[in-house]
Protein backbone atom coordinates (compact mmCIF):
# COMPACT_ATOMS: atom_id res chain seq x y z
CA UNK A 1 0.00 0.00 0.00
CA UNK A 2 0.99 3.13 -0.89
CA UNK A 3 1.07 6.27 2.15
CA UNK A 4 1.66 9.70 0.93
CA UNK A 5 1.93 12.15 4.57
CA UNK A 6 1.62 16.03 3.28
CA UNK A 7 2.84 18.40 5.59
CA UNK A 8 1.49 21.94 5.71
CA UNK A 9 4.14 24.54 4.43
CA UNK A 10 5.31 26.66 7.07
CA UNK A 11 5.71 30.58 5.39
CA UNK A 12 9.05 31.49 5.88
CA UNK A 13 8.72 35.09 7.40
CA UNK A 14 9.47 34.20 10.99
CA UNK A 15 9.98 30.96 13.05
CA UNK A 16 8.19 28.18 14.17
CA UNK A 17 6.29 28.05 17.47
CA UNK A 18 3.73 25.84 18.99
CA UNK A 19 1.53 26.06 16.85
CA UNK A 20 2.95 25.05 13.71
CA UNK A 21 4.40 21.92 15.74
CA UNK A 22 1.06 20.76 17.09
CA UNK A 23 -0.73 20.96 13.86
CA UNK A 24 2.81 19.26 11.71
CA UNK A 25 3.74 16.88 14.17
CA UNK A 26 1.36 14.19 13.89
CA UNK A 27 2.80 13.82 10.01
CA UNK A 28 5.91 12.57 11.34
CA UNK A 29 4.47 10.25 13.72
CA UNK A 30 2.22 8.63 10.91
CA UNK A 31 4.89 8.14 8.18
CA UNK A 32 7.63 6.59 10.89
CA UNK A 33 4.07 4.44 11.93
CA UNK A 34 3.53 3.30 8.62
CA UNK A 35 7.10 2.71 7.62
CA UNK A 36 7.96 0.62 10.66
CA UNK A 37 4.80 -1.63 9.56
CA UNK A 38 6.71 -2.14 6.45
CA UNK A 39 4.44 0.19 4.02
CA UNK A 40 5.55 2.19 1.43
CA UNK A 41 6.02 6.25 2.90
CA UNK A 42 6.36 9.41 0.78
CA UNK A 43 7.01 12.26 3.39
CA UNK A 44 6.89 15.35 1.96
CA UNK A 45 6.43 19.13 2.59
CA UNK A 46 8.56 22.18 2.55
CA UNK A 47 8.54 26.08 3.28
CA UNK A 48 6.15 28.27 1.71
CA UNK A 49 8.62 31.47 0.33
CA UNK A 50 6.49 33.12 -2.22
CA UNK A 51 3.84 35.82 -1.15
CA UNK A 52 2.78 38.46 1.09
CA UNK A 53 3.98 37.50 4.48
CA UNK A 54 7.29 37.05 3.30
CA UNK A 55 7.49 40.43 0.99
CA UNK A 56 5.95 42.03 4.18
CA UNK A 57 8.91 41.01 6.65
CA UNK A 58 11.47 41.91 3.63
CA UNK A 59 10.02 45.43 3.83
CA UNK A 60 9.90 45.89 7.90
CA UNK A 61 13.72 44.66 7.74
CA UNK A 62 14.63 46.56 4.67
CA UNK A 63 16.08 43.47 3.12
CA UNK A 64 15.13 41.03 0.05
CA UNK A 65 12.52 38.34 0.63
CA UNK A 66 14.86 36.00 -0.82
CA UNK A 67 17.24 36.68 2.07
CA UNK A 68 13.95 35.93 4.43
CA UNK A 69 12.50 33.18 3.14
CA UNK A 70 16.47 32.14 2.98
CA UNK A 71 17.17 32.49 6.86
CA UNK A 72 13.97 30.75 7.53
CA UNK A 73 13.95 27.76 5.38
CA UNK A 74 17.33 27.18 7.11
CA UNK A 75 15.40 27.44 10.45
CA UNK A 76 12.79 25.26 9.75
CA UNK A 77 14.66 22.69 8.49
CA UNK A 78 17.14 22.84 11.66
CA UNK A 79 14.15 21.87 13.73
CA UNK A 80 12.78 19.46 12.17
CA UNK A 81 15.88 17.45 12.03
CA UNK A 82 16.55 18.04 15.75
CA UNK A 83 13.19 17.33 16.66
CA UNK A 84 13.36 14.14 14.70
CA UNK A 85 10.84 14.74 11.85
CA UNK A 86 11.38 11.97 9.06
CA UNK A 87 10.57 13.65 5.65
CA UNK A 88 11.62 12.34 2.28
CA UNK A 89 11.56 15.66 0.81
CA UNK A 90 11.33 18.70 2.77
CA UNK A 91 11.49 21.96 -0.09
CA UNK A 92 10.78 24.56 -0.45
CA UNK A 93 8.37 26.80 -2.83
CA UNK A 94 10.86 29.18 -4.62
CA UNK A 95 12.74 26.26 -6.53
CA UNK A 96 12.53 26.05 -10.97
CA UNK A 97 11.06 22.94 -10.23
CA UNK A 98 8.32 23.96 -7.86
CA UNK A 99 7.41 26.93 -10.43
CA UNK A 100 7.81 24.87 -13.28
CA UNK A 101 5.04 22.39 -11.86
CA UNK A 102 2.87 24.97 -10.34
CA UNK A 103 2.76 26.61 -13.87
CA UNK A 104 1.83 23.26 -15.89
CA UNK A 105 -0.86 22.60 -13.36
CA UNK A 106 -1.88 26.38 -13.88
CA UNK A 107 -1.72 26.40 -17.95
CA UNK A 108 -3.76 22.67 -17.75
CA UNK A 109 -6.55 24.22 -15.90
CA UNK A 110 -6.50 27.02 -18.36
CA UNK A 111 -6.48 24.99 -21.14
CA UNK A 112 -9.21 23.07 -19.98
CA UNK A 113 -11.53 26.24 -18.97
CA UNK A 114 -11.02 25.91 -15.92
CA UNK A 115 -9.35 29.33 -15.86
CA UNK A 116 -11.35 33.02 -17.18
CA UNK A 117 -10.59 36.04 -17.74
CA UNK A 118 -12.54 38.42 -15.50
CA UNK A 119 -12.41 42.42 -15.21
CA UNK A 120 -12.83 43.08 -11.40
CA UNK A 121 -11.97 46.41 -8.32
CA UNK A 122 -9.64 45.49 -6.27
CA UNK A 123 -7.88 47.44 -3.09
CA UNK A 124 -5.09 50.07 -4.46
CA UNK A 125 -2.92 52.49 -2.28
CA UNK A 126 -2.85 55.30 -3.72
CA UNK A 127 0.32 56.06 -0.82
CA UNK A 128 1.97 52.98 -2.17
CA UNK A 129 0.87 53.25 -5.56
CA UNK A 130 0.46 50.08 -6.30
CA UNK A 131 -2.27 47.15 -6.44
CA UNK A 132 -2.67 45.44 -2.65
CA UNK A 133 -2.55 41.23 -2.20
CA UNK A 134 -5.37 40.12 0.20
CA UNK A 135 -2.65 39.89 3.11
CA UNK A 136 -1.65 44.01 2.46
CA UNK A 137 -5.15 44.45 3.63
CA UNK A 138 -6.82 44.15 7.20
CA UNK A 139 -9.32 45.46 8.74
CA UNK A 140 -12.78 43.96 10.31
CA UNK A 141 -14.49 40.35 9.36
CA UNK A 142 -17.76 40.88 8.08
CA UNK A 143 -19.69 38.30 9.00
CA UNK A 144 -17.94 37.76 12.93
CA UNK A 145 -16.24 41.71 13.66
CA UNK A 146 -12.55 40.22 14.19
CA UNK A 147 -9.47 41.31 13.30
CA UNK A 148 -9.11 39.57 10.08
CA UNK A 149 -6.81 39.60 6.88
CA UNK A 150 -7.99 40.49 3.31
CA UNK A 151 -7.92 36.43 2.77
CA UNK A 152 -9.29 34.56 5.66
CA UNK A 153 -10.89 35.47 8.87
CA UNK A 154 -8.88 32.86 11.52
CA UNK A 155 -11.54 33.92 14.10
CA UNK A 156 -14.63 32.18 12.10
CA UNK A 157 -12.58 30.65 8.99
CA UNK A 158 -14.82 32.24 6.04
CA UNK A 159 -12.59 32.89 3.43
CA UNK A 160 -12.63 36.96 1.81
CA UNK A 161 -12.21 38.87 -0.24
CA UNK A 162 -10.20 42.19 0.52
CA UNK A 163 -13.09 44.30 -0.75
CA UNK A 164 -15.66 42.55 2.30
CA UNK A 165 -12.92 44.13 4.93
CA UNK A 166 -15.07 46.90 7.63
CA UNK A 167 -12.66 49.42 8.21
CA UNK A 168 -9.58 48.69 5.43
CA UNK A 169 -6.23 49.89 6.29
CA UNK A 170 -3.11 48.58 3.79
CA UNK A 171 -0.84 46.74 5.91
CA UNK A 172 2.44 48.71 4.75
CA UNK A 173 1.23 52.29 5.66
CA UNK A 174 -1.82 51.91 7.21
CA UNK A 175 -3.71 54.15 5.35
CA UNK A 176 -7.03 53.53 3.98
CA UNK A 177 -6.82 52.05 0.03
CA UNK A 178 -9.23 52.79 -2.71
CA UNK A 179 -10.63 50.76 -5.54
CA UNK A 180 -9.68 50.68 -8.82
CA UNK A 181 -10.67 48.16 -11.70
CA UNK A 182 -8.14 45.53 -13.07
CA UNK A 183 -8.19 42.30 -14.90
CA UNK A 184 -7.32 38.93 -13.09
CA UNK A 185 -7.98 35.43 -14.05
CA UNK A 186 -10.53 33.64 -12.44
CA UNK A 187 -10.39 29.40 -10.87
CA UNK A 188 -14.23 28.03 -11.66
CA UNK A 189 -14.51 26.24 -8.40
CA UNK A 190 -18.54 26.47 -8.58
CA UNK A 191 -18.12 23.94 -11.46
CA UNK A 192 -16.95 21.54 -8.76
CA UNK A 193 -19.51 22.30 -6.59
CA UNK A 194 -21.57 18.71 -6.98
CA UNK A 195 -18.33 16.85 -7.18
CA UNK A 196 -16.88 17.87 -3.93
CA UNK A 197 -20.41 17.76 -2.20
CA UNK A 198 -20.39 13.75 -2.84
CA UNK A 199 -16.38 13.65 -2.07
CA UNK A 200 -17.06 14.93 1.73
CA UNK A 201 -20.44 13.01 2.15
CA UNK A 202 -18.04 9.64 1.43
CA UNK A 203 -15.40 11.06 3.57
CA UNK A 204 -17.68 11.65 6.08
CA UNK A 205 -18.99 8.41 5.85
CA UNK A 206 -16.00 6.53 6.30
CA UNK A 207 -14.89 8.87 9.31
CA UNK A 208 -11.47 9.78 7.09
CA UNK A 209 -11.73 13.35 8.09
CA UNK A 210 -11.54 15.30 11.69
CA UNK A 211 -14.99 16.54 12.77
CA UNK A 212 -13.74 20.39 12.10
CA UNK A 213 -13.03 19.31 8.76
CA UNK A 214 -16.35 17.98 7.63
CA UNK A 215 -18.27 20.90 9.33
CA UNK A 216 -16.33 23.55 7.96
CA UNK A 217 -16.14 21.77 4.36
CA UNK A 218 -20.06 21.34 4.53
CA UNK A 219 -20.10 24.77 5.30
CA UNK A 220 -18.52 26.41 2.65
CA UNK A 221 -20.26 23.32 0.18
CA UNK A 222 -24.01 24.68 1.54
CA UNK A 223 -22.98 28.47 0.89
CA UNK A 224 -22.04 27.61 -2.65
CA UNK A 225 -19.11 27.75 -4.08
CA UNK A 226 -17.73 30.72 -5.02
CA UNK A 227 -15.44 31.21 -8.00
CA UNK A 228 -11.92 32.70 -7.11
CA UNK A 229 -9.33 34.66 -8.52
CA UNK A 230 -5.60 32.75 -9.14
CA UNK A 231 -3.80 35.68 -9.93
CA UNK A 232 -2.05 38.34 -7.89
CA UNK A 233 -0.12 41.65 -8.00
CA UNK A 234 3.11 40.45 -6.09
CA UNK A 235 6.52 40.81 -6.13
CA UNK A 236 7.51 37.69 -5.30
CA UNK A 237 5.95 34.25 -6.52
CA UNK A 238 4.98 31.65 -9.15
CA UNK A 239 4.71 33.99 -12.33
CA UNK A 240 1.71 33.50 -14.64
CA UNK A 241 2.20 31.48 -17.84
CA UNK A 242 -0.56 32.96 -19.53
CA UNK A 243 0.15 35.89 -22.54
CA UNK A 244 -0.62 38.98 -21.20
CA UNK A 245 -0.47 38.31 -17.33
CA UNK A 246 3.41 37.76 -17.50
CA UNK A 247 3.52 40.94 -14.33
CA UNK A 248 1.46 38.92 -12.05
CA UNK A 249 1.92 35.91 -9.98
CA UNK A 250 -0.05 32.72 -8.95
CA UNK A 251 -2.17 33.53 -6.21
CA UNK A 252 -0.37 31.70 -3.08
CA UNK A 253 -3.62 29.89 -2.70
CA UNK A 254 -3.51 27.47 -5.04
CA UNK A 255 -0.09 27.80 -5.86
CA UNK A 256 1.04 26.62 -2.29
CA UNK A 257 -0.72 23.13 -1.77
CA UNK A 258 0.37 22.32 -5.52
CA UNK A 259 3.79 21.73 -3.47
CA UNK A 260 2.67 18.58 -2.13
CA UNK A 261 2.68 17.51 -5.88
CA UNK A 262 6.35 19.42 -6.78
CA UNK A 263 7.85 18.24 -3.47
CA UNK A 264 6.95 14.46 -4.82
CA UNK A 265 8.09 15.50 -8.10
CA UNK A 266 11.41 16.67 -6.31
CA UNK A 267 11.56 13.37 -4.94
CA UNK A 268 11.41 11.81 -7.62
CA UNK A 269 14.38 13.53 -9.23
CA UNK A 270 16.53 13.04 -6.37
CA UNK A 271 16.04 9.43 -5.68
CA UNK A 272 15.26 8.05 -9.43
CA UNK A 273 12.32 6.25 -8.25
CA UNK A 274 8.54 6.32 -9.46
CA UNK A 275 6.15 8.92 -7.81
CA UNK A 276 3.51 7.60 -9.72
CA UNK A 277 1.65 4.65 -6.99
CA UNK A 278 1.80 8.26 -4.47
CA UNK A 279 -0.77 9.61 -6.94
CA UNK A 280 -3.30 7.23 -8.11
CA UNK A 281 -6.59 6.66 -7.18
CA UNK A 282 -5.59 4.00 -4.45
CA UNK A 283 -2.95 6.13 -2.88
CA UNK A 284 -4.32 6.61 1.15
CA UNK A 285 -3.32 10.11 1.54
CA UNK A 286 -2.96 12.34 4.92
CA UNK A 287 -3.39 15.98 4.71
CA UNK A 288 -2.16 16.98 7.69
CA UNK A 289 -2.39 20.70 9.19
CA UNK A 290 -4.11 23.26 11.36
CA UNK A 291 -8.07 24.38 11.04
CA UNK A 292 -7.03 27.29 9.65
CA UNK A 293 -6.22 25.71 6.08
CA UNK A 294 -9.09 23.26 5.89
CA UNK A 295 -10.98 24.86 2.91
CA UNK A 296 -7.68 24.55 1.01
CA UNK A 297 -7.64 21.17 1.60
CA UNK A 298 -10.47 19.57 1.11
CA UNK A 299 -12.06 22.29 -1.53
CA UNK A 300 -9.11 23.91 -3.46
CA UNK A 301 -6.58 21.28 -3.98
CA UNK A 302 -9.25 18.51 -4.77
CA UNK A 303 -10.87 20.87 -7.54
CA UNK A 304 -7.13 21.54 -8.28
CA UNK A 305 -6.44 17.67 -8.79
CA UNK A 306 -9.80 17.19 -10.58
CA UNK A 307 -8.79 19.71 -12.71
CA UNK A 308 -5.64 18.16 -13.94
CA UNK A 309 -7.06 15.09 -14.23
CA UNK A 310 -5.66 13.65 -11.03
CA UNK A 311 -7.81 11.47 -9.29
CA UNK A 312 -5.94 11.09 -5.84
CA UNK A 313 -7.63 13.25 -3.79
CA UNK A 314 -6.77 13.69 -0.27
CA UNK A 315 -8.36 10.66 1.67
CA UNK A 316 -7.59 11.85 5.39
CA UNK A 317 -7.77 15.30 6.49
CA UNK A 318 -5.78 15.73 10.05
CA UNK A 319 -6.49 19.01 10.99
CA UNK A 320 -5.60 19.80 14.55
CA UNK A 321 -7.72 22.56 16.21
CA UNK A 322 -6.21 25.50 17.94
CA UNK A 323 -3.36 26.11 20.58
CA UNK A 324 -3.23 28.52 23.33
CA UNK A 325 -0.69 29.65 25.51
CA UNK A 326 -1.11 29.66 28.97
CA UNK A 327 -4.75 30.06 28.20
CA UNK A 328 -3.89 33.08 25.89
CA UNK A 329 -4.31 33.47 22.28
CA UNK A 330 -1.12 32.50 20.79
CA UNK A 331 0.51 36.35 19.04
CA UNK A 332 3.44 36.44 17.21
CA UNK A 333 3.10 40.05 16.49
CA UNK A 334 3.20 39.99 20.29
CA UNK A 335 5.64 37.80 21.06
CA UNK A 336 2.88 36.00 23.33
CA UNK A 337 4.71 32.53 21.79
CA UNK A 338 7.02 29.41 22.80
CA UNK A 339 9.04 29.60 19.63
CA UNK A 340 10.66 26.13 18.73
CA UNK A 341 14.26 27.19 18.49
CA UNK A 342 14.37 27.65 22.42
CA UNK A 343 12.55 25.23 23.34
CA UNK A 344 14.57 22.56 21.42
CA UNK A 345 17.87 24.43 23.07
CA UNK A 346 16.50 23.63 27.03
CA UNK A 347 14.41 20.16 26.12
CA UNK A 348 14.48 17.21 25.20
CA UNK A 349 12.80 16.37 21.71
CA UNK A 350 10.94 12.96 23.18
CA UNK A 351 9.92 15.95 25.74
CA UNK A 352 8.78 18.28 23.12
CA UNK A 353 7.07 15.44 20.92
CA UNK A 354 5.37 13.74 24.33
CA UNK A 355 3.84 17.05 25.24
CA UNK A 356 2.89 18.08 22.51
CA UNK A 357 0.97 14.57 21.39
CA UNK A 358 -0.62 13.49 24.70
CA UNK A 359 -1.48 17.68 24.96
CA UNK A 360 -2.70 17.91 21.17
CA UNK A 361 -6.06 19.77 20.27
CA UNK A 362 -7.00 16.96 18.08
CA UNK A 363 -10.66 17.45 18.83
CA UNK A 364 -10.88 20.70 21.00
CA UNK A 365 -8.08 23.89 21.69
CA UNK A 366 -5.90 22.75 23.95
CA UNK A 367 -3.61 24.81 26.02
CA UNK A 368 -0.02 24.64 26.49
CA UNK A 369 1.37 25.28 29.97
CA UNK A 370 4.68 25.42 31.45
CA UNK A 371 3.92 23.59 34.71
CA UNK A 372 1.61 21.04 32.70
CA UNK A 373 4.61 20.61 30.61
CA UNK A 374 6.98 19.89 33.27
CA UNK A 375 4.90 18.19 35.29
CA UNK A 376 4.31 15.49 32.69
CA UNK A 377 7.78 15.12 32.01
CA UNK A 378 8.72 14.42 35.78
CA UNK A 379 5.80 12.43 36.15
CA UNK A 380 4.90 10.55 32.96
CA UNK A 381 8.28 10.33 31.08
CA UNK A 382 10.79 10.16 33.83
CA UNK A 383 8.09 8.60 36.86
CA UNK A 384 5.93 6.15 34.71
CA UNK A 385 8.50 4.97 31.39
CA UNK A 386 12.07 6.18 32.35
CA UNK A 387 11.35 4.46 36.18
CA UNK A 388 9.78 1.07 34.22
CA UNK A 389 13.21 0.96 31.96
CA UNK A 390 15.77 1.91 34.37
CA UNK A 391 15.13 -0.18 37.47
CA UNK A 392 14.80 -3.18 35.64
CA UNK A 393 17.01 -3.27 33.17
CA UNK A 394 19.48 -1.73 36.11
CA UNK A 395 18.35 -4.71 38.28
CA UNK A 396 19.33 -7.44 35.92
CA UNK A 397 22.36 -5.68 34.90
CA UNK A 398 23.37 -5.78 38.79
CA UNK A 399 23.06 -9.78 38.55
CA UNK A 400 25.18 -10.34 35.79
CA UNK A 401 21.86 -10.77 33.40
CA UNK A 402 21.72 -14.01 34.18
CA UNK A 403 17.37 -13.57 32.85
CA UNK A 404 17.10 -16.57 30.44
CA UNK A 405 16.26 -15.89 26.61
CA UNK A 406 12.94 -17.93 26.87
CA UNK A 407 9.17 -16.27 25.88
CA UNK A 408 6.90 -14.73 28.18
CA UNK A 409 5.61 -17.09 30.24
CA UNK A 410 2.48 -14.93 31.39
CA UNK A 411 -0.03 -15.22 28.77
CA UNK A 412 -1.73 -12.64 30.37
CA UNK A 413 1.23 -10.25 29.38
CA UNK A 414 1.30 -11.68 26.06
CA UNK A 415 -2.30 -10.81 25.14
CA UNK A 416 -2.11 -7.58 26.38
CA UNK A 417 1.12 -6.95 24.30
CA UNK A 418 -0.54 -8.14 21.05
CA UNK A 419 -4.07 -6.81 21.90
CA UNK A 420 -1.94 -2.94 21.91
CA UNK A 421 -0.29 -3.34 18.81
CA UNK A 422 -3.29 -4.60 17.08
CA UNK A 423 -5.69 -1.31 19.19
CA UNK A 424 -3.04 1.33 18.57
CA UNK A 425 -2.23 0.93 15.27
CA UNK A 426 -5.70 1.13 14.22
CA UNK A 427 -5.99 4.11 16.07
CA UNK A 428 -2.81 6.17 14.23
CA UNK A 429 -4.45 4.63 11.04
CA UNK A 430 -7.78 6.72 11.95
CA UNK A 431 -5.42 9.98 13.06
CA UNK A 432 -6.51 9.09 16.97
CA UNK A 433 -2.99 9.82 17.52
CA UNK A 434 -3.60 10.98 21.54
CA UNK A 435 -5.60 8.06 22.10
CA UNK A 436 -3.04 5.79 20.77
CA UNK A 437 0.05 7.19 22.82
CA UNK A 438 -2.60 7.31 26.18
CA UNK A 439 -3.18 3.25 25.56
CA UNK A 440 0.60 2.85 25.52
CA UNK A 441 1.29 4.98 28.64
CA UNK A 442 -1.73 2.87 30.12
CA UNK A 443 0.42 0.05 29.96
CA UNK A 444 3.63 1.39 31.15
CA UNK A 445 1.65 1.99 34.37
CA UNK A 446 0.86 -1.55 33.81
CA UNK A 447 4.03 -2.77 33.46
CA UNK A 448 5.23 -0.54 37.12
CA UNK A 449 2.58 -2.28 38.68
CA UNK A 450 3.27 -5.84 37.25
CA UNK A 451 7.09 -5.12 38.50
CA UNK A 452 6.19 -4.04 42.31
CA UNK A 453 3.27 -6.67 42.45
CA UNK A 454 5.87 -9.45 41.80
CA UNK A 455 8.76 -8.09 43.87
CA UNK A 456 11.72 -9.54 42.04
CA UNK A 457 14.07 -8.00 44.38
CA UNK A 458 12.48 -10.38 47.23
CA UNK A 459 12.56 -13.54 44.80
CA UNK A 460 16.30 -12.93 44.42
CA UNK A 461 16.96 -15.16 47.26
CA UNK A 462 13.58 -17.27 47.65
CA UNK A 463 12.90 -18.67 43.81
CA UNK A 464 15.32 -17.47 41.39
CA UNK A 465 13.46 -19.06 38.69
CA UNK A 466 10.41 -17.40 38.70
CA UNK A 467 12.70 -14.21 39.13
CA UNK A 468 14.04 -14.76 36.16
CA UNK A 469 10.82 -15.43 34.37
CA UNK A 470 9.67 -12.27 36.08
CA UNK A 471 12.54 -10.00 34.76
CA UNK A 472 12.74 -11.70 31.48
CA UNK A 473 8.78 -10.41 31.26
CA UNK A 474 9.83 -7.20 31.82
CA UNK A 475 12.40 -7.01 29.58
CA UNK A 476 10.31 -8.01 27.22
CA UNK A 477 7.81 -5.67 27.66
CA UNK A 478 10.19 -2.94 27.33
CA UNK A 479 11.75 -4.19 24.28
CA UNK A 480 7.92 -3.66 22.76
CA UNK A 481 7.56 -1.15 24.66
CA UNK A 482 10.53 0.73 22.37
CA UNK A 483 8.67 -0.92 19.40
CA UNK A 484 5.10 0.62 20.16
CA UNK A 485 6.68 4.52 21.39
CA UNK A 486 9.16 4.57 18.42
CA UNK A 487 6.67 6.64 16.24
CA UNK A 488 5.97 9.41 19.11
CA UNK A 489 9.61 9.49 21.30
CA UNK A 490 11.96 8.25 18.71
CA UNK A 491 15.09 9.24 20.21
CA UNK A 492 14.79 7.13 23.67
CA UNK A 493 13.19 4.38 21.81
CA UNK A 494 16.70 4.20 19.65
CA UNK A 495 18.53 4.11 23.13
CA UNK A 496 16.29 0.91 24.74
CA UNK A 497 16.92 -0.56 21.08
CA UNK A 498 20.85 -0.38 21.57
CA UNK A 499 20.21 -1.13 25.38
CA UNK A 500 18.77 -4.53 24.73
CA UNK A 501 20.55 -5.34 21.22
CA UNK A 502 17.26 -4.85 19.18
CA UNK A 503 17.07 -4.96 15.31
CA UNK A 504 14.61 -3.12 13.26
CA UNK A 505 11.78 -2.10 14.77
CA UNK A 506 8.98 -3.38 13.49
CA UNK A 507 4.83 -3.43 14.65
CA UNK A 508 4.90 -7.19 15.27
CA UNK A 509 5.00 -8.09 19.13
CA UNK A 510 8.27 -8.93 19.93
CA UNK A 511 7.79 -12.61 22.71
CA UNK A 512 11.59 -13.17 23.35
CA UNK A 513 15.15 -11.60 23.40
CA UNK A 514 18.69 -13.09 23.01
CA UNK A 515 20.82 -10.17 23.93
CA UNK A 516 21.39 -8.78 27.61
CA UNK A 517 21.46 -5.26 28.10
CA UNK A 518 24.51 -3.20 28.10
CA UNK A 519 25.18 0.10 28.98
CA UNK A 520 22.35 0.69 31.02
CA UNK A 521 21.51 4.26 31.36
CA UNK A 522 18.09 6.79 32.53
CA UNK A 523 16.46 7.78 29.41
CA UNK A 524 15.19 10.89 30.64
CA UNK A 525 16.59 13.82 34.03
CA UNK A 526 14.20 15.13 36.07
CA UNK A 527 13.48 19.07 35.66
CA UNK A 528 13.78 21.13 38.95
CA UNK A 529 10.23 22.79 39.37
CA UNK A 530 12.03 26.27 39.58
CA UNK A 531 12.22 25.81 35.98
CA UNK A 532 8.72 26.60 35.74
CA UNK A 533 8.99 29.77 37.07
CA UNK A 534 11.84 30.85 35.02
CA UNK A 535 10.05 29.77 32.14
CA UNK A 536 7.00 31.55 32.84
CA UNK A 537 9.21 35.22 33.63
CA UNK A 538 10.80 34.55 30.48
CA UNK A 539 7.67 34.34 28.82
CA UNK A 540 6.22 37.49 30.26
CA UNK A 541 9.15 39.74 29.75
CA UNK A 542 9.51 39.19 26.05
CA UNK A 543 13.26 36.88 26.71
CA UNK A 544 14.24 35.28 23.13
CA UNK A 545 17.57 33.49 23.04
Amino acid sequence: MAILIAGAWPYANGELHLGHLSSLLPGDILARYFRQKGEEVLYVSGSDCNGTPISIRARQEAVSSQIIADRYHSSFKRCFDKLGFTFDCYTRTDTPLHHEIVQHLFQKLYDHRYIYHKRVKQTYCEYCSRFLPDRYVEGKCPHCGADARGDQCEHCSTILDPLELIDRKCKICGRTPTERETEHLYFLLSHFQETLEQYEGDAEKQHAWRENAINLTKRYLKEGLQDRAVTRDLPNGVPVPIKGFEDKKIYVWIEAVSGYYSASKQWQKQTGKDVSRFWNEDTVSYYVQGKDNIPFHTIIWPAVLLGNDIRSLPTHIVSNEYLTLEKKKLSTSKNWAVWVPDLIARYHPDTIRYFMTINAPETHDADFSWREFINSHNSELLGAYGNFVNRTLKFIEKIEGFVSSTAIADQEVQDKINLLYAETGRLIESAHIKKALEKIFDFVRYCNKYFDVHEPWKLLEEDKDTCCRILNTCQIMIANLAQLLAPFLPFSSQEVQKMLGLGHLTWQPIIRLEAKPVSVHPLFQRIERSQIDAEIDRLYNGIRR
